[in-house]
């Protein structure tokens, strides 16, 4: 497994301004799903451009501020979290490239089901970095991704295709838990800005590249679908993924893993006001259930994090090149 973990005595405490980041951030990823149903473009090259947009906004306020946290990644002991954030954005890129395709050959009520088994990935590779999640968040865990597939309808088939749609969609699940386990452990020693501009950036060159293999149209589009990626890239990349990552100061991975499952009963509200999609009445016990979860795993995990002194730091990491030399 990854040993790419944050000490517990070294995370900060959780504070109002985190909070409120999270909420921020859960209600900007809802609004990702229904914005790309309505969208007319591939997915994939939607994934690229919201990517590649974000560093367009990122990349100049942070190679102003930033600049010597940049060089500071690829010298010296800076090169371990410089490789940290490389590899996230590969991870992100693989997320996309496995979830995406997958809505294509399985049901979408399946592919978003066992996308959600995220945070049971993210618990497995938390114990295998040696730490021990209590048995309330386990409970949590299993909760919520249940009330997940349940509210999804999940209806998996027997067909290829579909099996191999639900293989992608698994391997989604997968790879999102590898990213934010990275992410947790840049998120460190590495600024928000800095990490998600080195992310992002190394995402949408994966993502050119798989979109240029697959023969995937990049462009052509009308101007509504423009508006479409431009609202995801200020939206579900700058407030929901900039924020989640910026929250892994503080919040534990395996814990933001089962908060982004609240994405499911927000776009359910987005896609009820926005484009009059009614859900299932078979879907609320599965959002119940889903909540229930998601209290279990913070104030199970808040009761773990409270047997440990937290040493006081700043909400954002110090950045390398501000740091004084060993």
């Amino acid at each position: 497994m990854l040993s790419v973990s944050v000490p517990p005595q070294h995370r900060p405490p959780v504070d109002a301004p985190t909070v409120g980041v999270v909420a921020l951030a859960v209600v900007a990823v809802s609004s990702s799903a229904p914005l790309i149903a309505f969208a007319a473009a591939p997915a994939l090259a939607i994934a690229f451009w919201r990517n590649l947009l974000s560093v367009g906004v990122l990349g100049p306020f942070a190679l102003a501020r930033r600049r010597a946290e940049f060089r500071a990644l690829t010298v010296g002991a800076g090169r371990r979290e410089g490789w940290y954030c490389v590899l996230s954005g590969v991870a992100l890129a693989a997320h996309f490239a496995t979830w995406m395709p997958s809505v294509r050959l399985t049901s979408v009520a399946a592919a978003t089901a066992l996308v959600a088994t995220q945070p049971v990935w993210q618990g497995l590779i938390a114990r295998g970095q040696g730490r021990r999640l209590p048995a309330a968040v386990w409970a949590g865990i299993g909760v919520s991704v249940s009330g997940a597939a349940l509210a999804s309808g999940a209806d998996f088939g027997v067909s290829g295709p579909a099996f191999a749609g639900d293989l992608l969609a698994l391997a989604g699940g997968m790879f999102a838990a590898v990213y934010t386990a990275l992410g947790e452990r840049a998120r460190s020693t590495v600024s928000t800005t800095t990490y998600t501009t080195v992310c992002y950036g190394v995402c949408a060159l994966v993502l050119l590249a798989v979109c240029l293999v697959g023969g995937v149209r990049l462009g052509g589009w009308d101007v509504d679908t423009w508006l479409v990626i431009l609202a995801l890239v200020g939206g579900a990349q700058l407030l929901g993924h900039s924020m989640f990552n910026y929250a892994l100061r503080r919040i534990p991975a395996t814990t933001v893993s089962v908060l982004i499952l609240l994405e499911a009963p927000g776009a359910a509200l987005i896609a009820w006001a926005w484009l009059g999609q009614l859900p299932r009445a078979t879907a609320l016990p599965g959002l119940a259930l889903l909540l229930v979860g998601v209290v279990v795993v913070v104030l199970g995990g808040a009761r773990a994090g409270r047997r440990v002194v937290p040493t006081p730091l700043p909400a954002d990491a110090t950045p390398l090149a501000e740091r004084p030399p060993a």
